[in-house]
């Protein structure tokens, strides 16, 4: 019978594997941000978010970040948080087409301002990952 650090350790390990496969290295760098100041707090956002629900059935990847592109950008106030989930619905095969559109469509739910903040944040991720693929194709 599994113990509660047998359980725990599943659960890490499974948000770990959620989080490279999701977010990728924008979410290590915020894992990395926190642990010189809060590195329980980093454990709990590898366990709760990706070990419990990003891992759970139901959803896949491309439907939990659409949902989650969605809330960041109508909430208005989560820029960093919704840059790290904007390369992650990349990272899952959302375009860019349809990271737009999913932000459009909060101007109706959310306003205008919140939608403009969204749309700033998505240029931003995609002239980084322009970048990205620029330098890339020189090397």
């Amino acid at each position: 019978m599994p113990t509660g650090a047998d359980i725990a350790q599943d659960r890490l390990a499974r948000g770990r594997r959620a989080l490279d496969s999701i977010d990728g290295e924008a979410g290590h760098n915020v894992i990395a941000a926190l642990a010189d100041i809060a590195p329980d707090f980093a454990t709990y956002v590898i366990e709760f978010p990706f070990g419990d629900i990003y891992s759970r059935p139901g959803l896949d990847l491309r439907s939990r970040e659409i949902a989650t592109i969605a809330a960041l950008t109508a909430l208005g106030n989560a820029s960093p948080q919704l840059k790290v989930h904007l390369q992650a619905g990349l990272n899952v095969g959302l375009s860019r087409e349809e990271i737009t559109e999913v932000i459009i469509q909060m101007a109706v739910y959310a306003g205008f301002p919140a939608a403009l903040n969204g749309l700033f944040a998505a240029k931003a991720v995609f002239a980084e990952a322009d970048e990205k693929a620029k330098e890339a194709a020189s090397v």
